[in-house]
């Protein structure tokens, strides 16, 4: 037996999958499809909300799935009324973007939201076209416009809120805590695992390297891109073997930061009986009951917590345009402890030490692996 297995005294749970009871059709006409509540009885709201998801679809585990709980939760807190909603779900090549966000606003929807970067530049091109609709977009850089060579700056779209992250202060810490949890296995190899290689998922990797290196600088962090296109966050298949790769090259734990494509991450780790780290949701929650042992911890991105305002906003007409951040200090970044057999209050302690220096801006995470 391993030596991690040997530290997991644990009876193994029946932990319920986040998204096991949610449809996957292409396109959802209403989110009753997979609402266990519907709306309010009497709810009387008449704002028309539609949300376009990115690759992977719904039980990614991750922001697709966030984003489609706070769009629940707008229903039952009577934000809006479930008829009024729509979720449309993006193809296995994300070719199909743009269509979708444009069908949502030629249907007269007025808040529409896109939950991945990749709906930015069709997102930015269209917003004037369609002045009375709002635009939300997770991790978006609508805004940026001309500078990051988009059509219309942020004056010419003031419908548009770019709902971002700091990402690589969230990854420092679980770097810190894989770094940590290395030591106490006599390991001195981890390694990251990306979705499409870029800016975006560059943070995750910034900081989950940084963190590591702030406790062992000595210790090695393998890293592996699935792909240069938003396919990369879909594939699994490779997730897997690149993940066996790391781990037969000597990785104890694995970070990745790569949507639907890091279940496979997470059937390597149990297969192989060593560490995952997950990402965006609590996915120690959301795994098999087989894999659940072997979530170490996951960094936790507010995806849920950026819809639901956006579409609050939207409800109260108090929704302004330009670009949201969402970090420690806010609580739109954090990490997750559920796993305590691993989690153990040492390297938790330790961790919330780094958490409260970032916040006080004595730390400040690279968010480039070149200022490494």
């Amino acid at each position: 037996m391993s030596k991690i297995l040997r530290t997991l005294a644990v009876p193994v749970i029946a932990l319920a999958m986040t998204a096991a009871a949610c449809s996957n059709n292409n396109d959802n006409s209403g989110s009753g499809s997979g609402s266990a509540s519907g709306s309010p009885a009497g709810c009387t709201s008449d704002l028309k909300v539609g949300l376009a998801l990115d690759v992977g679809g719904l039980g990614d585990k991750g922001f697709n799935d966030l984003a489609y709980q706070a769009l629940q939760k707008s229903i039952s807190d009577g934000l809006i009324c479930e008829d009024n909603t729509k979720l449309i779900e993006a193809n296995s090549e994300g070719t199909n973007l743009d269509e979708n966000v444009q069908s949502l606003a030629d249907a007269g929807y007025n808040l529409v939201i896109g939950t991945g970067f990749a709906f930015t530049p069709g997102i930015n091109e269209i917003a004037p076209d369609y002045p009375d609709t709002d635009f939300g977009i997770i991790d978006g850089y609508a805004t940026c416009g001309t500078a990051c060579g988009l059509p219309n700056d942020a004056k010419a779209i003031p419908n548009v809120v770019d709902l971002t992250f700091k990402e690589q202060e969230g990854s420092y810490l679980v770097g810190v805590a894989a770094a940590l949890k290395a030591k106490d296995l006599n390991c001195d190899n981890l390694g990251f695992l990306g979705g499409q290689t870029g800016p975006l998922i560059a943070k995750f990797e910034a900081g989950f390297r940084a963190g590591v290196a702030e406790i062992d600088p000595n210790i090695k962090v393998q890293v592996e891109y699935i792909g240069d296109s938003t396919k990369a966050f879909d594939d699994p298949i490779q997730g897997e073997a690149l993940s066996n790769k790391m781990y037969d090259n000597g990785a104890c734990i694995i970070y990745h930061a790569a949507g639907n494509s890091g279940n496979g991450l997470f059937k390597a780790a149990a297969a192989q009986q060593k560490l995952a780290i997950g990402v965006d949701s609590d996915q120690y929650k959301a795994v098999t009951a087989a894999q659940a042992p072997f979530i170490f911890t996951s960094m936790i991105k507010r995806v849920d917590t950026a819809t639901y305002n956006t579409i609050k906003a939207a409800a109260d007409g108090t929704f302004k345009g330009g670009a949201q951040v969402f970090d420690l200090a806010s609580d739109g970044i954090s990490y997750s402890t559920s796993n305590t057999e691993l989690m153990t209050q040492d390297i938790i302690d330790t961790v919330n030490q780094y958490k409260q220096k970032i916040i006080d801006g004595d730390i400040v995470p690279p968010d480039d692996p070149k200022k490494l």
